[in-house]
Order: structure tokens, then sequence, then C-alpha cells
């Protein structure tokens, strides 16, 4: 996965949008080429990666917070690097760190607080998996700052699709790739999949005018934010008319809400439910998947990509 440098691109504030298309294909359709994450190149197309979930947080949805019931005088940063070696040893291509809780009803964290929560665990995890792309979660631009400071290589904007541009401008000033989720305040839609992949282009657009390269950019349908559940099964039948929009796919669905409401279980029994819309997303062309249960979604995912897109796991993976 490991490849060396690539060449950065300017492109200017007048005409970026005609400007990125003419640098891959004068807006024809091509491959997604190759994006470059901290010291990792991740190469479109050749297979699915991993991204696992560390949330530094007292109140994920999920249950596996670091914060949650912590003793006074722990350390949630050293949990955060056993936890981290772990899914790199399971095959975990990413990690993803967050410090705020995205799940209905979630207490709202102030700057400040979410950048001591996740600048710790990010350093920790750095110093203890130096080569591993660390992706950091949140919608604050001087989070984000401060998370590209202790180690992060990628910002994955949950409003994505919101009209600021500061962290698109943060992504561009800094030179490091973002994903932009599709979001929105209330799950109200007249078409629901053209509606998200208008959005997306939007917000697409707003980056590349901002000055992220078009190598740089990473979209998600943001499977469960601001939709119905009905509006998230909708969301994965249609996957595919995602590709459009000509960048990589990322969707995170992992024991989320809709899994629960259809088999009506308990966020703690989501696995099967998880692995199988792992594999539909691939088969729908998803390019990473984030998730909390690492291994058993790696499995899940090579299997899928060998009947997908033929390709065969190293030997002794």
């Amino acid at each position: 996965m490991t490849a060396p440098d690539r060449g950065r691109q300017s492109i200017p504030e007048d005409g970026a949008v005609l400007a990125s298309r003419a640098e891959v294909g004068g807006g024809l359709p091509t491959g997604l080429g190759s994006t470059r994450i901290g010291s990792s190149t991740f190469m479109w197309g050749t297979r699915t990666f991993l991204m696992g979930i560390i949330n530094a947080t007292p109140d994920s949805f999920s249950g596996d917070g670091l914060l949650a019931g912590q003793v006074a005088g722990s350390e949630p940063a050293a949990s955060a690097v056993g936890q981290a070696i772990a899914m790199a040893d399971a095959g975990a291509d990413l990690l993803d760190i967050g410090g705020e809780s995205t799940r209905p009803g979630h207490a709202v964290v102030d700057e400040a607080d979410e950048i001591a929560r996740v600048v710790p665990v990010i350093r920790a995890v750095r110093a203890a998996l130096p080569d591993m792309p660390l992706s950091v979660d949140t919608s604050k631009p001087a989070v984000a700052l401060a998370a590209l400071d202790a180690g992060a290589d990628l910002v994955n904007d949950i409003w994505g699709v919101a009209a600021d541009d500061a962290l698109v401008r943060i992504a561009a000033e800094q030179h490091v790739p973002i994903v932009l989720m599709h979001n929105r305040d209330e799950a109200r839609y007249t078409t629901l999949i053209p509606e998200i992949v208008a959005d997306l282009q939007r917000a697409v657009e707003r980056a590349l005018h901002a000055g992220v390269n078009w190598d740089d950019i990473i979209i998600d349908p943001g499977f469960g934010f601001g939709k119905t559940a009905e509006h998230n099964l909708a969301l994965l039948r249609e996957l595919p008319s995602l590709a459009i929009l000509g960048r990589p796919i990322l969707l995170g669905t992992s024991r989320k809400s809709t899994l629960g409401r259809v088999l009506d279980l308990p966020v703690d029994q989501r696995l099967e439910a998880t692995l199988a819309t792992t594999a539909l997303a691939i088969a729908a062309g998803v390019d990473v998947i984030r998730v909390h249960d690492v291994r058993e979604n790696v499995r899940a995912a090579r299997m899928a990509d060998a009947v997908v897109r033929g390709t065969w796991p190293e030997e002794g993976a």
C-alpha cells in the first residue's frame, strides 16, 4: 500500500472545478486513482480498505467509548493504544479517532473538551503505530487543526455537506485528504438518492474551490445521519448511484440503529447484520468500510473482494 510521495497539484480559486476535471480526464469517467494518507497510498479499486473506530468519548452509541465509566486518574490514551494495536493486528488499514458522540441525543462537546479527548489519544496511537494512517472524526476546525498537529493524517467531516468551508480550507492548507459526509438536520427529502448525490456534488465542488486536490476527496453518504431507517435501507440499495461522483466511497453501518430495528437486536448483537451490509456495500462498489469489529469485517471484505473484484488476499494474510 505504501508508495513514493506523489506531487501535489494546486487548483486556482477561479474555475477550480473545471481545472480539476481537466486534470482527471476533462470531466469524463476515469478510474478513481489513488490517495496518499500519511505514509500510505490507497490504490482505489484494488481491494476494500477497513477503517477501525476508536471512540474517545463517554457516550458512544456502540458502548465502546474509552471514557465510559472512566475511573479518576485512569489513562484513556493507554486503552486507545491497546485497541489500536489490536485493530492493526486484525487487519485495519486506517483508524478513525473521534471525541464527540454523534448518536441521537448526544451531549454537545465544546472545542477545548474535544481537543482534550482526542489529542492525547492521537499522540499515543501515533507513537505506538508510526505508519498507521490516522483520521480525526470531527466537525470543528480547531479540533481538526490540533489533531493534525498531533499526528492525524485525514479529516473526517461528518458535516461535509454544510455550507461552511472551514474544514475543507484546513485540508487544503495542510495538504491532507478529507472525507465529506452527507448529513441533514432533519430527515426530509423529496427524492432521496438524487438529493444525496446533489448535496455531495456541491460539497466536492466547495472542496475543490477551497484548494483541496481531487485525489484527496473521499465521500460518505452518511448512513444513519439525517435519515430514517427506511432512508438508510434505500441508500444501501442505491449505493451504485454514488459512482457518478467519481470519488472513492466510505461507508459506516457498523452496529447502527437501523440494523437493530430490522432485526430487533441490541447494539451488542448486531455483528452479523454489520457483516451483511459490509458484503453488500462491497458488491455495490464501496471502497472503505468503517467498523468497530475489525477482524470479522476484514474476513467478510476479503471474501467479498474475491468474488466482486477478483482480489485474493496475500499468502498467509
